[in-house]
């Protein structure tokens, strides 16, 4: 931030689910990630003008609303237990913040969150830069701090590392659970239900996103989650769910043969994208970009979909015109942290960011043949994706999800551990 800086940051409130309840409280990303203080309505500021480095403002302990919404720190839990040199109750924070702001030169905050705060402190500024000539001279500027706070989120620690591998063999757990249940006659949601059951009794805090259980031609829709259909035979289904533990997220896409056997076109669509996932996997070690992972998986599928007759002509030319759009239609990877598609920038100036140790993200090729598509009839309806976590590492990267199956054999051999009585 440099000398003579304030930042003003809001948490998360509660949001209304339907009529009078409510959403399960999850808190801001950046809010977590700085402060650790995991209850609703609170603010941190953070300051290098003399002031107090860390003050908290939050909701005042409360023993009657406690009956109803449980324990909350207070002031002084804000103090003892996170760390603040200094707290106050939330709702001293608009008038206060004359005083928090009367030396500082730059202002780090998130316009239109919050009307009421962005209102006062434009008219603090205002009213500062009315009586200048009174020494108060008003902030040169007002600064967005999630360039910098982003930037930090991107470049992992090694406890944050530590973190996502224990949500990452959680979400192995959960897949293998799953995966055992993908039999004709089962439902996706009883799928989805083994896996979020997997994930609680884990101690993960649930799913870091909505879960995908997409089965037959449901996995050729890349966020199919109504989870609602049975199973049927010679099917594939396609998993992609993970798990949240102390907010990171686990993101794992694994494609499975319903009954326990590949048949038909399935295995070859899915011997491609796996191949193209070791390709991309090769890749990625530091100095290479997710520009040349993501190149890597489009030359192996491309080259896949022309032996399967899928596309037709030299896989060098499909490339360039991009003809391998029509089956495969999203990035190969994205950051992977606090958020399930987590923060910092994609670019360095104008040239892709480079990679680096401690730089976590995905690696999730796939093929999604639409059900009209004007193909082979064999392949129509048939959705593969393969996806897992890697952080890059001094030497090369470390995946995350080795011990979930990928092999097709092995996840045959998976599928069939809970083959019905």
């Amino acid at each position: 931030m440099g000398p003579g800086a304030v930042a003003i940051l809001r948490g998360a409130r509660l949001a209304t689910r339907s009529r009078d309840t409510e959403f399960p409280f999850r808190q801001d990303s950046d809010f977590w990630y700085l402060t650790g203080f995991d209850h609703p309505d609170a603010t941190a500021v953070l300051r290098t003008d003399g002031g107090p480095e860390f003050t908290l403002f939050v909701e005042p302990r409360d023993p009657a609303m406690e009956t109803w919404t449980g324990y909350r720190p207070g002031v002084e839990g804000a103090v003892a237990d996170f760390g603040a040199d200094e707290a106050h109750p939330s709702d001293e924070l608009l008038a206060k913040l004359p005083q928090l702001l009367r030396k500082a030169r730059r202002v780090y905050h998130v316009l239109g969150c919050d009307v009421a705060l962005d209102a006062k402190l434009v008219a603090t500024l205002d009213e500062m830069r009315l009586r200048s000539r009174t020494h108060d001279e008003p902030a040169e500027a007002i600064v967005d701090p999630r360039t910098i706070i982003h930037e930090m989120r991107l470049w992992k620690e090694p406890e944050e590392i530590d973190c996502m591998r224990r949500a990452a063999e959680i979400s192995g757990e959960a897949h293998a659970d799953a995966a055992r249940l993908a039999w004709p006659g089962a439902f996706e949601y009883e799928l989805q239900a083994a896996l979020e059951h997997t994930f609680r009794r884990r101690g993960a805090n649930g799913p870091a996103y909505t879960s995908i259980v997409g089965g037959g031609r449901n996995a050729t829709v890349l966020h199919y989650v109504r989870n609602d259909q049975k199973l049927g035979e010679d099917e594939l289904v396609l998993i992609d769910a993970g798990c949240e533990l102390s907010g990171y997220a686990s993101d794992v896409t694994r494609t499975y043969p319903v009954g326990g056997r590949f048949t038909g076109a399935g295995r070859e669509v899915y011997e491609v994208v796996l191949a193209a996932q070791e390709a991309a996997l090769a890749k990625c070690r530091p100095g290479e970009t997710l520009t040349s992972v993501h190149d890597a998986a489009v030359k192996a599928l491309t080259e896949g979909l022309t032996a399967l007759g899928l596309l037709e002509g030299d896989p060098v030319e499909l490339v360039a015109r991009e003809a391998y759009k029509k089956f495969y239609m999203h990035s190969t990877s994205h950051w992977l942290g606090l958020d399930v598609h987590d923060v910092g920038s994609y670019r360095d100036g104008d040239d892709p960011r480079k990679l680096a140790p401690g730089i976590a993200f995905t690696v999730e090729p796939g093929l999604y043949i639409a059900e009209d598509a004007e193909v082979d009839t064999r392949f129509r309806g048939i959705g593969v994706r393969i996806e897992d976590d890697v952080v890059i590492t001094a030497d090369g990267h470390e995946n995350l999800n080795t011990a979930i199956p990928k092999a097709p054999d092995d996840l045959e051999a998976l599928v069939r551990e809970g083959e019905p009585a």
